[in-house]
């Protein structure tokens, strides 16, 4: 047996400073690790592939692209630039809005960090159009995900899809935890008349227990008619279930089940491995995470080799190591046909450009509501190629997942490679890891998340800050004095809600109280930077 093996090196962030680090990949057994020193914080090491299929074969080559417009310039490098800067190598394919911080659950996990005891302003709709325009302008055919805390919190929410179609978004999806859907009916086809494509339904498994442990209630009766609501309403729904280890692995299978049994109308489920950004338990061991082989595995025998892990590949849009997807023709009788394999990857360099418009169009073809095929067809037998033709066109399976990166486990060079971007509230596009990584103590690199959750602190005119103890007077690499960074250490600054925070400079093109770099939107009062002393 061979000892360890350094596999690839690239850079990465410390998890308690966010400096940016080097880091290699090693690979121990059939695990692979990332490896990286902090001078500071000590030596960190985290599980990224475990299983016996090849890492190396997964890697998918894939070219940058050259001509590409950005909206923040290089100055310090990645992760610290982004909005996107030149450095960054993909189109936007998917732009992902969060129109309210506002929530009625309280999840274990959540990326975004918000919650039913917190109470925040949200943007006006006017500033939800200004957004709009602004990322349509610079990419204008991607895909919307309108996301939050909660969406369907907000009343205007229909309003907020009209504005999307209006301003030329064609597909167009709201990320939900489905509560209020399954009790509102006439909601779900409010938004489908005004333009809404699908439901990115937040789907943890088929029982109570595991919803209890996750998200704080019982909510398998609410998820199975917030299912049925969709169906009823024509919007595609796509069930995203957060796998946990230790809490609902076992549930990949029934998971799937449950999709197919409610097929066409639901298009597919994505997997997303737990993270750990924004609100989680604490610093990840190994057997917190699951890995992109051990799903597919898992996927196999708890569906007895319905999905066969040799029926999915990664994808030709965002970096390889970041996702898996498969599709499948649902024939008569219910039996599965895939419709591609890792087989059939070309080891050739995919044009990232190339990858991107087949994502978009992709996603928008199967994960909008099914095609339905009218009853005025030509009568007479058909063939079994016209069968075929026609099934295709009406019962396509979609299973795909994505990995999100963390602070232990972020590799900038997959974050380059990201085509998912949140709309920060001035407008940039930042990958969606790096605009919600967060630091050992909860701190963003670029959402600040104690700051936010201080915002009901207004009347006291303070707002919690932190300073970093790392090295370089707490300063990440790249970064000199006078730069503005996430702080530590709870010392309290005044900020006039009214007037935005005074230490901080407008953006071009921004008038009246603003804060930059932007972590809230204009007109909210968090003093979410400080001006490093000189």
């Amino acid at each position: 047996m061979t000892g360890p093996r350094t596999l690839s090196r690239t850079q990465s962030l410390c998890p308690q400073c966010l400096q940016k680090l080097e880091a290699a990949y090693v690979l121990e057994g059939d695990t692979v690790y990332m490896e990286k020193t902090c001078e500071v914080h000590g030596f960190f090491r985290t599980k990224t592939w475990q299983g016996r299929d090849s890492r190396q074969a997964w890697i998918k080559p894939k070219i940058s692209i050259e001509h590409r417009f950005h909206m923040t310039p290089e100055k310090d490098g990645c992760p610290f630039d982004c909005g996107l800067c030149p450095g960054h190598g993909q189109n936007t394919c998917t732009a992902v809005l969060e129109v309210t911080q506002n929530c009625n659950f309280h999840c274990a996990f959540c990326f975004a960090g918000c919650d039913s005891h917190q109470q925040f302003q949200d943007p006006s709709l006017d500033r939800i159009r200004s957004l709009l325009a602004s990322v349509y302008a610079v990419s204008p055919g991607c895909n919307l995900q309108i996301s939050g805390g909660e969406p369907t919190l907000r009343k205007d929410l229909p309003d907020i899809v009209a504005a999307a179609r209006k301003t030329g978004f064609e597909f167009i999806q709201l990320n939900t935890n489905g509560y209020i859907p399954a009790m509102d009916g006439g909601l779900l086809k409010c938004l489908k008349n005004e333009g809404l494509s699908s439901v990115f339904l937040q789907f943890d498994g088929v029982s109570d227990t595991v919803y209890q442990a996750l998200r704080g209630r019982p909510l398998w009766e609410t998820k199975q008619r917030a299912v049925l609501n969709c169906i009823e309403q024509d919007i595609g729904v796509i069930l995203v279930p957060t796998l946990v280890p230790g809490i609902n692995v076992d549930q990949i299978g029934p998971v799937l089940r449950f999709a197919l049994d409610h097929a066409p109308g639901v298009r597919g489920v994505h997997f997303q491995p737990v993270s750990h950004f924004g609100r989680h338990p604490g610093p990840p061991k190994d057997k917190d995470r699951i890995t992109i082989p051990e799903i597919l595995a898992e996927m196999e025998s708890q569906t007895q080799n319905k999905f066969k892990r040799r029926d999915f590949r990664p994808s030709s849009c965002e970096h390889a190591l970041c996702s898996f997807n498969g599709k499948f023709l649902i024939l008569e009788g219910g039996t599965l046909s895939p419709l591609m394999a890792l087989g059939a990857n070309c080891c050739a360099p995919v044009p990232a450009e190339q990858g991107a418009k087949q994502a978009k169009a992709s996603v928008a073809r199967q994960w909008g509501p099914p095609v339905k095929i009218k009853d005025s067809q030509p009568p007479g037998p058909k063939d079994g190629l016209d069968r075929f033709i026609q099934r295709s066109r009406t019962h396509m399976f979609s299973v795909s997942g994505m990995a999100f990166q963390d602070a232990w486990n972020l590799d900038l060079e997959r974050l380059k490679g990201c085509c998912i971007h949140s709309v920060a509230p001035d407008g940039r596009l930042i990958p969606f890891c790096a605009y919600n990584l967060t630091d050992e103590n909860n701190m963003g690199l670029y959402r600040s998340h104690e700051c936010l959750s201080g915002h009901l602190a207004a009347h006291q005119n303070q707002c919690p800050l932190r300073r970093c103890p790392g090295k370089t007077g707490g300063l990440p690499v790249g970064r000199t004095s006078g730069d503005r960074i996430p702080c530590q250490g709870p010392q309290p600054v005044l900020c006039n809600p009214s007037q935005g925070c005074p230490s901080l400079e407008q953006p071009p093109g921004i008038h009246g109280p603003a804060l930059y770099p932007s972590r809230a939107y204009p007109g909210e009062q968090p003093c979410l930077s400080l001006r490093v002393p000189g």
